[in-house]
């Protein structure tokens, strides 16, 4: 007789799950045909579920691939759907929780309000000899009064900007806003993943969750400063605080922030009231995480002890080349009728930024790539198919993209922007002229065809959706012809998925797991990794070894990534006077520096 098989780690959270959602299935069953005065009772039971909900995914994210006793196939992507299982869970659980609170404040309000209805008629009854008219009148302000009470009390409703604080919150991350219990918030935008953009008195903005408020009704702040009414902090006590859907919210909040000045420009007609600005460009500004710097760094390993994409190949005397799951190159080909802004600024430079994408967070580093237009023409913006000579590597559109990334829904943003100077002003901005992106695979998990898209522009930032970029173009008339000369009006643009020979993927698996860049520097970056590997990995005396190695290409040259004109330098003079010439480009970078 044998014994039946123990669980892996990564089952037992499986099976959890599945009970999980069992329960909350009966508890939403349950509480269909509920009376009222078992409603707190679910309440309960909704919190618990909750809880076990969290522990549960806290202990999914604690496993590792090496804790199961036997290999399990695709182990990341199992854990990464049944992490979304979870988190569908706890968000039903929330809603459900919210759901139950309104209607035990609605029953609570119901009993107020029919106490204080009973109070006033025995007040009425007192005074029915002082006339019949005047209670007539006051009955029908009081009903109106009630009426008004029912509709304020929605939280959700649109009119409802002033909000109160039902407890104390500290700011989690950049970004977040501060308050206190009692205090006024006004609201400016009500997102739906729960996270809403306030204002405090002192006129602060940040993100606040909306689990912490109340709508704010002025009389009953004065009740409560006189001590007749108690807020009980239940929501913040006891109800999950929903994960925020939103990414980079410091950029965001740099939009929100400088918006006003993009909103005059377009109510005065100055630019499209698509445009914004530039998300990716407020990226840059923020730090090194999102330059191509950073991702030329060698990553460690999860136990911290070797390099993740950094391993010497004894054998041919060189590193090993990383297959990646992202492995191409995309060709910018033109941007067509991309609306021009009015004559009062004047623009200085027309670009793209591209990056790796998955709806939420860039994952990869951004790259930009200049474009170029004819004075007859400059709604049409052009890019070089293939950089040679002295041509600056800012005008290559061959790029190449390269990722590990094993997300199903990434692909490529494309972001169009103009640096422009305000003529009355002076004012220097960049600004987004409109977002596209294409997805890297299908639905079923294959590549997409390499093959030319054209891709409509949308308007708006990245994170906004059904925005045009010129609203005006769609407006102009309603019948069939109008609306085919407005859709060939609509701007596009347009680009070239290919993929890579065997050849051209051997040498570019010599690169990092992750990395976008201009196909004529691509030389550059591979000499770069094959001295870091001959400094990391073949003359150092151990891997446990901690001395300082002195190597100024190394110290110096992911930096020189940042500057395209030092880039440029190394690459004209060729390999022949490659040392001398990185030698005087690492100067000046370092003479840069010390200027900044």
């Amino acid at each position: 007789m044998t014994g039946r098989r123990a669980r892996s780690p990564l089952q037992r959270v499986q099976r959890q799950s599945r009970e999980l959602r069992a329960q909350v299935e009966a508890l939403r069953a349950e509480s269909a045909g509920a009376a009222v005065g078992q409603r707190e009772a679910l309440r309960q039971r909704c919190f618990q579920l909750q809880k076990l909900v969290d522990e549960n995914t806290n202990t999914l994210r604690s496993l590792k691939k090496a804790d199961e006793p036997a290999p399990v196939g695709n182990y990341d992507q199992r854990k990464e759907e049944e992490e979304k299982l979870l988190l569908k869970l706890s968000q039903q659980l929330q809603k459900f929780c919210h759901v139950l609170d309104k209607d035990n404040a609605a029953t609570k309000d119901t009993v107020n309000k029919g106490s204080l209805k009973d109070s006033r008629r025995e007040h009425k009854d007192k005074e029915e000899d002082e006339g019949a008219d005047d209670n007539g009148e006051s009955s029908e302000e009081e009903e109106s009064e009630e009426a008004d009470e029912e509709d304020g009390d929605n939280l959700d409703d649109p009119d409802v900007k002033e909000c109160i604080a039902v407890g104390s919150f500290n700011a989690q991350q950049e970004g977040d806003l501060t308050f206190t219990k009692g205090e006024v918030l006004l609201i400016h935008d009500k997102k739906a993943d729960g996270w809403w953009v306030a204002e405090n008195s002192k006129g602060e903005r940040g993100l606040v969750p909306r689990t912490y408020l109340a709508v704010h009704n002025e009389d009953e702040s004065q009740e409560e400063s006189d001590g007749h009414i108690e807020v009980v902090d239940e929501t913040a006590d006891g109800t999950e605080i929903k994960k925020r859907t939103d990414s980079h919210w410091s950029a965001v909040r740099k939009a929100i922030t400088e918006s006003d000045t993009v909103e005059i420009l377009a109510a005065m007609g100055v630019v499209p009231a698509g445009f914004r600005l530039s998300t990716l460009s407020q990226l840059l500004e923020e730090g090194n995480q999102f330059r191509a710097s950073y991702f030329l760094q060698p990553k460690l390993t999860p136990s911290q002890l070797a390099f993740k994409d950094l391993v010497w190949d004894p054998e041919k005397n060189t590193i090993c080349p990383i297959p990646t799951r992202v492995s191409l190159i995309v060709t910018l080909c033109s941007c067509k009728t991309i609306p021009l802004p009015a004559s009062s600024i004047q623009v200085l430079s027309r670009h793209v930024r591209l990056c790796l994408f998955d709806g939420s967070r860039v994952l990869s580093n951004i790259h930009t790539v200049r474009a170029t237009w004819q004075p007859k023409n400059p709604q049409t913006w052009t890019f070089s198919a293939r950089v040679t000579g002295i041509s600056p590597s800012l005008l290559d559109g061959d790029c190449f993209v390269r990722s590990n990334s094993l997300s199903s829904d990434i692909g490529l943003l494309f972001e169009l922007g103009i640096t422009y100077i305000r003529n009355s002003t002076g004012e220097r901005q960049e600004l987004s002229c409109g977002w596209a992106f294409q997805k890297l695979f299908t639905s079923d998990g294959m590549p997409v065809p390499s093959k030319l898209y054209e891709l409509p522009l949308n308007g708006g930032t990245p994170y906004e959706r059904g925005i045009e970029v010129d609203p005006s173009l769609s407006r102009r008339g309603s019948g069939v012809l109008h609306q085919l000369i407005s859709l060939r009006k609509q701007p596009v643009l347009v680009v070239k998925l290919r993929s890579l020979s065997t050849q051209s993927k051997d040498i570019m698996n010599l690169l990092p797991e992750t990395l976008i860049g201009s196909m004529c520097c691509i030389h550059l970056l591979i000499f770069y990794r094959q001295i870091l590997g001959d400094a990391l990995l073949r003359d150092r005396i151990n891997m446990q070894s901690a001395e300082l190695i002195c190597n100024p290409i190394l110290a110096t040259f992911p930096q020189l990534t940042d500057q395209p004109d030092l880039m440029d330098a190394l690459r004209i003079n060729g390999k022949a006077k490659q040392q001398r010439s990185y030698n005087e480009a690492a100067l000046l970078c370092l003479e840069k520096q010390e200027n900044i």
